[in-house]
């Protein structure tokens, strides 16, 4: 007969069970170990681009490795002999958009992976073409030319330092038309703007940067408990200044259950762009040009990048898990909305679980066009972003502080004289 199971801290295989104990039996733990323990592993999805494991993308016609971007499309063109093809969608590939009410436990694609705590990001790639060693920085770039054969060479295996996604969302949106929706957006507010910084401003220095995300599908639930009010009655009482609005209302005890799924909520995977510290930067302008078509997202490949710069992910799915849940909070909230509309003073929530059935995790580069700038003498670093698909364009212009509060004090004294105005009529 077997004997049972060892049992002890830290894992249930570290110190055998006291003579005449029983292994500890899950059920009896408490609910977030309980369900941590019983969790199933995350199954991995593979996304990996076999057929561009030499790290050179050929093309499909002539067999040049000289590939780029065609501007403002999805495809890829040969520099050589002109011709022109699409990658693969990767929801299409893989299936990533099917099945999401269905989801169980944690799925990650193999580009989502966890990144190996001593991953480098400078790599060493022999050319196939030559035999030549060829160095990639991946923290800022994903292609490199073989200085000897002239071959252009992708990092296009999914290595262990989060430089390669599972997808990648190629740029629509060309430099001349970002350069002119960021000169735009800096023109309506030259008034207010710092002097230096209108004497510096460059908007060609703007940057194609494709920024790391996770793309996440969910499948969840919802319970949220609290107290509603409708007003019954409202009045007033005292005079002149004491005078005092009040009202009566019934309360009532509401409890709502959802059950929703999510497809591709994005979430940044970068910890620098993740930080949201409003006195250091404006990393915010980022999120205020979402969404993105991440439904057009291609299969990864190197190629893509080409011209372009790009930051690795420092984030893993289990750094991001926290996060994740409260955004599917949010959701939840939204959703139970439509049915509370009967209480006219509102509702409280007091009370509020979210339970995730299970996940789908997708890492995918996004474009975004950057202007940066420093304010000087402070550690304010202000950023114009657009979205390299839709155009969409919001940033953070440092202001002359003195012009702003002269212009409130205007307005308030035109205000004011304009109310004088209205009462002596």
């Amino acid at each position: 007969m077997a004997s049972p199971l060892p049992t002890g801290p830290g894992s249930p295989r570290d110190v055998p069970p006291a003579p005449g104990e029983s292994p500890i039996d899950p059920a009896t733990l408490p609910e977030p170990i309980r369900d941590e323990l019983t969790a199933p592993d995350p199954v991995a999805i593979d996304t990996a681009s076999k057929e561009l494991k030499d790290g050179l993308n050929h093309c499909p016609k002539c067999g040049a490795t000289e590939i780029r971007q065609r501007a403002g499309t999805d495809k890829l063109i040969c520099l050589y002999c002109r011709h022109e093809w699409t990658a693969t969608r990767v929801e299409e590939e893989f299936g990533l958009g099917e099945g999401i009410g269905d989801l169980k436990g944690t799925q990650i694609a193999s580009g989502a992976k966890d990144i190996a705590a001593d991953a480098a990001s400078l790599r060493t790639y022999q050319c196939t073409g030559c035999g030549a060693e060829v160095v990639v920085n991946t923290e800022t770039a994903m292609t490199a030319r073989c200085h000897w054969c002239r071959h252009v060479l992708g990092v296009n295996e999914q290595i262990d330092n989060g430089a390669v996604p599972d997808a990648v969302l190629p740029f629509h949106i060309k430099k001349d038309d970002a350069v002119a929706r960021i000169r735009q957006f800096v023109g309506k507010r030259q008034m207010f703007a710092l002097k230096a910084f209108k004497e510096e401003f460059t908007p060609e220095n703007v940057l194609g940067v494709y920024l790391p995300y996770m793309v996440v599908d969910a499948n969840a639930s919802a319970d949220v408990a609290g107290f509603g009010e409708v007003e019954t009655r409202r009045y007033t009482r005292g005079e002149g200044k004491d005078q005092k609005t009040y009202y009566d209302a019934d309360v009532y005890q509401v409890q709502r259950h959802v059950d929703f799924t999510v497809d591709d909520l994005t979430m940044e995977s970068s910890s620098k762009r993740g930080n949201l510290d409003t006195k250091a930067n404006t990393n915010n302008v980022i999120n205020a040009i979402l969404p993105f078509d991440t439904k057009n997202a291609v299969k990864w490949n190197a190629s893509y990048l080409a011209g372009y710069t790009s930051e690795k992910r420092d984030r893993d799915v289990e750094h991001l898990q926290p996060r994740l849940e409260d955004q599917l909070l949010s959701i939840a909230r939204a959703q139970v909305q439509s049915s509370v509309r009967a209480f006219d003073r509102g509702v409280r929530w007091e009370q509020e679980r979210i339970d995730v059935h299970g996940t789908r995790w997708v890492a995918m580069y996004l474009p975004v066009w950057l202007y940066s700038y420093q304010e000087p003498g402070s550690h304010m670093l202000h950023y114009i972003a657009v979205n390299g698909r839709t155009g969409r364009t919001m940033g953070s212009v440092p202001v002359q502080q003195w012009k702003l509060i002269t212009a409130a004090l205007t307005v308030g004294t035109f205000v004011e004289g304009l109310a004088l105005w209205f009462i002596g009529r």
